[in-house]
């Protein structure tokens, strides 16, 4: 089975990162508290501003949290955070799209999957493990539900005549 998880380093990067703004936001406020060397307008818009920063980091973080699996003719998504787990057999797959992007010199996939019940579900190559095996997997069961962009491309300019 193959199974698609956030990947450790990831998190921990951005662990780090909310350690720094989160630092940084105690020492404002003690700074505040004991010193007041800056105006009031400063000490305001500095801890607003890292609070605001940790909040999206903080969410985003919690977003990408999510696991994939895939094996024996079925895909298991599982969001721990919601405390949801479904299961979908392949039938069960209306489409999927495989978005590719350079960014940096770097290759940027993310992957689109849409259910029956009207769910999706995505993850990309940066964020999660096994990312490839999971497309591959995907090519081979379900490629007939594909949506190439070459086909998205054709469709919206007949749309724009």
């Amino acid at each position: 089975m193959i199974q698609c998880k956030p990947k450790t380093k990831t998190y921990i990067a951005l662990g780090l990162v909310l350690v720094v703004l989160i630092s940084g936001l105690i020492y404002i406020l003690n700074h505040f508290a004991t010193q007041r060397t800056f105006g009031l307008w400063f000490y305001l818009l500095s801890a607003t501003l890292i609070t605001l920063v940790t909040l999206l980091l903080l969410v985003k973080m919690m977003a990408a949290y999510k696991f994939i699996s895939a094996g024996k003719e079925q895909i298991i998504t599982r969001l721990p955070l919601k405390g949801m787990t479904k299961h979908y057999n392949l039938p069960q797959v209306l489409v999927w799209e495989e978005e590719k992007m350079i960014s940096n010199k770097r290759e940027f996939k993310q992957l689109t999957i849409v259910f029956d019940d009207k769910n999706s579900f995505t993850i990309s190559n940066h964020e999660h493990d096994n990312y490839d095996q999971f497309v591959n997997y995907l090519n081979k069961k379900v490629a007939s539900k594909k949506i190439d962009a070459v086909k998205k491309s054709k469709s919206a300019k007949q749309k724009n005549r």
